[in-house]
C-alpha cells in the first residue's frame, strides 16, 4: 500500500520536521493530516479567530486539492481551539466557518479546547481525514 507525502506548493511549509498531511493509496485513497495551523502562505498569521480559522480550512482545501480531493472526502474533522475568556463566542466563529465550507457534507466531527497550541499566535488548528 503506497504512501506518500501531500506537499502543496501554495501553502507555508510544516512548522517542524513533519509532513502537512499523507496519502494512502490502497483499494481506498486516505488523506491523513496533521494539525493544520492558521499560517498563510507568506508566514503570516490572521489576527483573528475567524480569520484564523478561514486560514486553516484554506489550507485543508489546498491539501485536498493537491491530493486529488475535495470537501466531499472528508470523513472525520478534529478541531483544537484554545480556551480563552471568549470561549462561547470563539466556539461560535470556528464552528460557523466549518459549517460554511463544508455545506450540506456531512463528517465526523471533534472540537477540542485546550489550554495553548505550539505557537502563541496560534489560536487553533484541525486535523483531518479524508478518504475516496
Amino acid at each position: 500500500m503506497p504512501i506518500s507525502e501531500v506537499r502543496p506548493e501554495h501553502l507555508a511549509p510544516p512548522a517542524a520536521k513533519y509532513a502537512h498531511a499523507v496519502r494512502v493509496d490502497g483499494p481506498a485513497t486516505m488523506v491523513f493530516t496533521s494539525g493544520v495551523v492558521p499560517t498563510m502562505p507568506d508566514g503570516t498569521v490572521p489576527s483573528s479567530l475567524e480569520g484564523q480559522a478561514r486560514c486553516v480550512w484554506a489550507n485543508l482545501i489546498e491539501i485536498l486539492r493537491s491530493s486529488g480531493m475535495g470537501i466531499a472526502d472528508v470523513v472525520s474533522i478534529t478541531t483544537y481551539v484554545v480556551a480563552r475568556e471568549t470561549l462561547p463566542a470563539d466556539l461560535a466563529s470556528v464552528m460557523a466557518v466549518r459549517d460554511e465550507v463544508m455545506g450540506d457534507h456531512r463528517a465526523a466531527s471533534t472540537l477540542v479546547t485546550v489550554p495553548a497550541l505550539a505557537r502563541p499566535e496560534w489560536s487553533m488548528e484541525i486535523a483531518l481525514v479524508a478518504a475516496r
